[in-house]
């Protein structure tokens, strides 16, 4: 599949793992045009995030869930930045651990460690799925939070289990800095210079909407994705996609939703079309 997508452009709204889904379309041949939706910091007050590893460390939980990648890394910085880094990558290593989807598990992997169980639907009610038939009676469950999200349901769900839970927000999202991304993002859209828009979470198409509101550029938005073939790693991102009146183009193949599955879908979509952005070599 080297090369197939040679010549064609592609929107990616990837944040948390921007560089590497970058990598893959390269890899294919593809011109990425990238478009961060927010940037990442840590979390702005340390300590709650540096107790959290503490308790983590003195006592191991029974039970961690992991709602993102992202969350874990920086979790491993903060303990590295306080020098308890292999006591902590060693007591998350005794708990029963919970991945919200592959990303998560990916992180997990990265420090030889692997997935207890990964949830079948990559959502917070995926999670609260998952854990429902368990018995958490008297257990400690870390759960590793992320932002802009409401979690008291998640939460609720698994304290009704009778579990103590204890949470942690390791890092925050600063919007406004890649606003004028964005809109130049739509700008190339409405003007058609973009192949296929890939989109790898729901929170993307909110964030396109939002960004198109507040700078008066919601009919171009929507002329740009009108014309442009719009790419879902799955059917959480499709229902999303749907509930703005906006359709999915391109779908991975049976029930492999991750980035190369994704991809490989775009090349199959795009493959016997001339890219509309540029002459292919």
């Amino acid at each position: 599949m080297v090369g197939r997508l040679g010549g064609y452009r592609i929107l990616i709204l990837e944040t948390r793992e921007e560089a590497q889904f970058s990598r893959l379309l390269a890899e294919q041949g593809a011109d990425v045009l990238q478009c961060p939706m927010f940037t990442i910091h840590d979390a702005p007050d340390p300590a709650p995030v540096a107790a959290w590893i503490g308790r983590c460390i003195a006592r191991p939980f029974d039970d961690l869930v992991l709602t993102t990648g992202e969350g874990l890394r920086r979790l491993v910085q903060a303990a590295r930045r306080i020098d308890r880094e292999p006591d902590f990558v060693a007591a998350i290593a005794k708990s029963r651990s919970f991945a919200r989807g592959p990303k998560p598990g990916r992180a997990l992997r990265e420090l030889g460690l692997q997935p207890s169980v990964t949830t079948e639907v990559p959502t917070s009610e995926g999670i609260a799925a998952t854990l429902a038939p368990l018995d958490l009676r008297g257990h400690r469950v870390g759960l590793q939070l992320y932002p802009d999200k409401d979690h008291h349901v998640l939460i609720g769900a698994i304290e009704a289990q009778g579990a103590e839970v204890d949470c942690v927000l390791p890092y925050a999202y600063d919007a406004r800095a890649a606003e004028t991304n964005v809109v130049a993002a739509i700008d190339e859209m409405a003007r058609g210079r973009v192949d296929a828009i890939a989109l790898t979470s729901s929170g993307q198409i909110r964030r396109l909407i939002e960004v198109a509101k507040a700078h008066h550029c919601e009919d171009r938005l929507r002329a740009g994705l009108e014309q442009t073939p719009i790419a879902s790693v799955g059917p959480v991102v499709s229902e999303e996609l749907k509930a703005h009146g906006l359709r999915t183009d391109i779908f991975p193949a049976g029930d492999a939703f991750f980035m190369k599955p994704l991809i490989g879908a775009i090349a199959a979509a795009l493959g016997n079309t001339a890219p509309r952005s540029g002459a292919r070599p």
